[in-house]
C-alpha cells in the first residue's frame, strides 16, 4: 500500500517562503511520475510541479521560478520549496505519485496515489 503524507504547510505573509514535504512509503516505492497539485475552494485542482518520466521537473507557468521541486531518493521524500509567495498561491497542496495511464502531466487523473493535502495560506 503506497501512502503519501504531506507536511510543511502554514500561514505566511506575501513574499514569504514555505517548504512542503511529501513522505512516500514504502521507501522502496519508485515512480518517475510524482509531484504536486493544488486546489482552491470552488476551483479545480491544478498542477504545480511534477517529475514526468525524467530527472528534471516540469513547472506550471504561474510558478515563474518561485518554486523548486526536488526528491530525496534516500529517504523517498519529495520537497516543494515555495518562495516569494503571493496571496493567489493560497490553497490545499497535494502530493501525487504513480502514473495511472490516463491523461498527461497536468491532469489529476494521470496520477494513481494522492496525499491528504497540506494547507498554504498567504495573507497580510
Amino acid at each position: 500500500q503506497v501512502q503519501l503524507v504531506e507536511s510543511g504547510g502554514g500561514s505566511v505573509a506575501p513574499g514569504g517562503s514555505l517548504k512542503l514535504s511529501c513522505t512516500i512509503s514504502p521507501k522502496t516505492y519508485v515512480s518517475y511520475y510524482m509531484g504536486w497539485f493544488r486546489q482552491v475552494p470552488g476551483k479545480e485542482r491544478e498542477w504545480v510541479a511534477v517529475f514526468w518520466g525524467g530527472l528534471l521537473p516540469s513547472y506550471a507557468d504561474f510558478t515563474k521560478a518561485r518554486f523548486d521541486l526536488t526528491h530525496d531518493a534516500t529517504d523517498n521524500i519529495m520537497h516543494l520549496q515555495l518562495d516569494n509567495l503571493k496571496p493567489e498561491d493560497s490553497g490545499m497542496y497535494f502530493c501525487v505519485a504513480g502514473r495511472s495511464g490516463r491523461g498527461s502531466l497536468n491532469s489529476p487523473q494521470a496520477y494513481t496515489y494522492w496525499g491528504q493535502g497540506t494547507q498554504v495560506t498567504v495573507s497580510s
